[in-house]
């Protein structure tokens, strides 16, 4: 059974899909994501809610993390545990979304399984992190909406009394 609570849920999942904010790395670099990027983002996350509601746990996207790891990149040295993920994903999403190959010199086919445990805790970073954004919002959009509305009512009130 459906409840009202979970419609609301799954309408919230589908319009964050569309509209929750890219998660860049502090620094000043996000405004360097290629457009092809963020319409993966947007489509792998369409992707990752279908999923979802196949019972499947919501994650970031392979596409979130590649955005996220390139801006961390231009802003700071990583180490090379982080300079492998960040090739590993950023080939696989190359190929993906069909922008060629990586070079055969820094191309990553495999990680281990620790890095692909720091990819996945990273993208389930990311998934929160964007949920987390897309409820602040909407916490601001309705206090707003109760200051206005008390507001009018206050407007249209008469006075009782003048002091």
């Amino acid at each position: 059974m459906t409840t009202e609570k979970q419609i609301e849920r799954g309408i919230s999942e589908i319009v964050g899909a569309l509209t929750d904010p890219i998660i860049v790395f502090p620094g000043g670099w996000g405004d360097t994501l290629p457009d092809w990027l963020k319409t993966a983002i947007t489509l792998e996350r369409m992707t990752g809610n279908v999923k979802a509601l196949k019972g499947e746990e919501p994650t970031g996207t392979d596409a979130e993390a590649c955005a996220y790891l390139m801006t961390v990149s231009l802003t700071q040295p990583m180490d090379s545990d982080w300079t492998q993920i960040y090739l590993y994903i950023a080939g696989r999403s190359y190929k993906r979304w069909n922008k060629g190959e990586m070079p055969a010199d820094i191309a990553v086919d495999a990680i281990s399984d620790y890095q692909i445990g720091e990819l996945n805790r990273l993208k389930s970073w990311l998934y929160h992190q964007r949920v987390k954004a897309r409820q602040e919002k909407d916490r601001a959009e309705r206090r707003q909406e109760k200051e206005e509305a008390k507001a009018q009512r206050e407007e249209e009130q008469p006075a009782l009394f003048t002091f």
